[in-house]
């Protein structure tokens, strides 16, 4: 076992609440390991978070633009016997991104590192390039002391850390703030960026956030990105289709009300038709905070008291418009840096000078729009609804809209705003409307007090069968974590890693 606990009592029927990407890895890993898995999923389609929208032939993802380590994919679908090249075909995203800066200059970020390495010589200079490629093996070294001890373990207090690994993660400067880290590496303030954004996935900016969490520039700069044909809501079709297949039953568009509880054991899970579906277990894929609050008696302390990462916007458009300089994923960077995080996150402002995501995923599948058209997906970060409570579903989210589309256009997207044919925009508003707390899809911020051993563990503190599982438990945000997150939790549930 990875941890030092474990699901008490029988462990033969579990139900899943939830077919988001961690809820269903769990169920394919509990499948595997022979379980009778129920899966209650409220919408009428696998996803969660990594969901789908489509409006007049055009088709986005609702979660999830990038995604990386598909071997983690893999592995759940390994654990019933399937092959990812039989469900999903994949195809890889190179370049990873586009970096645009105000300077007018452009850094393709690209996995093959002798590649990179060339494209930030070019633009850049030498050194950089060999300072980069210094950078790239302290970050494989990161990667490789992290991921057994740290990422893929169960922790359930601080004594599970004392490894050797930890010692030589501190040396490694692990526990340094993230952009010192970058800072020692690189010199160039755009190499700068395009390996300290990654922070706000984690919830923080660069100067807050922690040199561990560079291993997130790792997983997407190094190990690559891919994207899957049908966009990356074909990921949990997959999965779903596979667990189904290996005797997982699927019931979609089934709510659950509350989590029945005796004693120190939950028995069942009770939706709101008043149906109950009896449990030697529970799995609750969820928003921990919101997963504790709708289903569960009682929120304990810590979890009320959890620092909510930042939230965004995203515009989901139709366009008639094409782009030759963009390429799949962007980087649009503003001329701020450290300010338009701190506006964000301690001052619960809008960015006076916004740092943008656009994703163009048409380029890659063109499938995913009616012939001759493109999809866009344009995320700007903005605050959370608890350090910011701005009315969203008022004229604020239009002239938001308006404002993006405006700055889009400054930075070299001629027409931007007279190609629009379709057009959707989440806010933080509609998150919280979707059972995210703060109103933001990025969970508890990974400051240190709430990561590793600190997060809320994937086993309920004080039920003996009641598991959690996402981005809200251990260990954290991010595809690639909630995919490991499943893996966790169904150990808590086998007592075998």
């Amino acid at each position: 076992m990875t941890g030092r606990r474990a699901v008490r009592g029988p462990t033969d029927r579990v139900v899943v609440v939830g077919a988001g990407l961690g809820g269903l890895a769990c169920a394919l890993h509990l499948a595997g390991a022979g379980r009778q898995v129920t899966v209650v999923e409220r919408q009428p389609v696998p996803g969660g978070r990594a969901g789908v929208l489509t409006l007049d032939g055009y088709r986005f993802d609702t979660g999830p633009a990038v995604l990386t380590m598909p071997g983690l994919v893999e592995e759940c679908l390994a654990a019933v016997g399937e092959r990812l090249a039989d469900r999903i075909t994949l195809r890889p995203v190179d370049p990873a991104y586009r970096a645009h800066f105000p300077d007018g200059s452009t850094v393709d970020v690209i996995a093959d590192t002798r590649r990179m390495a060339a494209e930030i010589s070019g633009v850049c200079g030498p050194r950089e390039a060999d300072r980069y490629l210094r950078f790239v093996e302290h970050l494989r070294r990161l990667w490789r002391l992290e991921r057994a001890d740290f990422v893929e373990r169960n922790l359930d207090s601080p004594r599970d850390l004392l490894t050797v690994n930890l010692l030589r993660l501190v040396a490694a400067g692990g526990f340094r703030r993230l952009q010192s880290t970058v800072d020692r590496h690189l010199r160039d303030p755009r190499t700068r960026r395009i390996f300290s954004f990654q922070a706000m996935y984690a919830g923080l900016a660069p100067h807050d956030a922690l040199g561990i969490y560079a291993v997130i520039a790792y997983l997407d700069s190094v190990e690559g990105v891919y994207f899957p044909v049908g966009g990356i809501h074909a990921v949990p079709v997959a999965m779903a289709a596979a667990a189904q297949k290996h005797g997982v039953r699927l019931r979609y568009a089934t709510e659950v009300a509350r989590v029945e509880v005796r004693g120190d054991r939950a028995t069942a899970v009770v939706t709101t038709d008043g149906e109950r579906i009896a449990a030697d277990v529970v799995v609750l894929n969820p928003d921990l905070p919101v997963a504790y609050r709708d289903l569960l008696p009682h929120t304990p302390r810590r979890v009320r008291r959890l620092r909510p990462s930042p939230s965004a916007v995203v515009l989901h458009i139709g366009s008639s418009r094409g782009y030759t300089r963009i390429a799949h994923h962007n980087l649009h960077f503003g001329r701020s840096w450290r300010r338009t995080f701190d506006e964000v996150i301690r001052h619960g402002q809008l960015m006076s000078d916004p740092s943008l995501f656009v994703s163009n995923p048409s380029r890659a599948d063109p499938g995913l729009a009616p012939a001759g058209r493109h999809t866009y997906y344009v995320l700007a970060p903005v605050p959370n609804l608890t350090v910011a409570p701005f009315d969203w579903r008022g004229p604020l989210a239009r002239g938001y809209a308006d404002e993006l589309v405006a700055l889009l256009e400054e930075r070299g997207y001629v027409g931007f705003g007279a190609g629009i044919e379709v057009s959707r925009m989440v806010t933080p508003a509609d998150w919280a409307a979707e059972g995210m707390a703060a109103g933001t899809p990025f969970a508890a911020a990974h400051t240190f007090a709430q990561t590793g051993p600190f997060r809320p563990a994937t086993l309920h503190p004080g039920l003996d069968n009641v598991v959690f599982v996402g981005s809200g438990t251990q260990p954290g945000v991010g595809v690639p974590m909630v995919l490991i997150s499943g893996k966790l939790a169904a150990q808590r549930i086998t007592g075998v890693s």
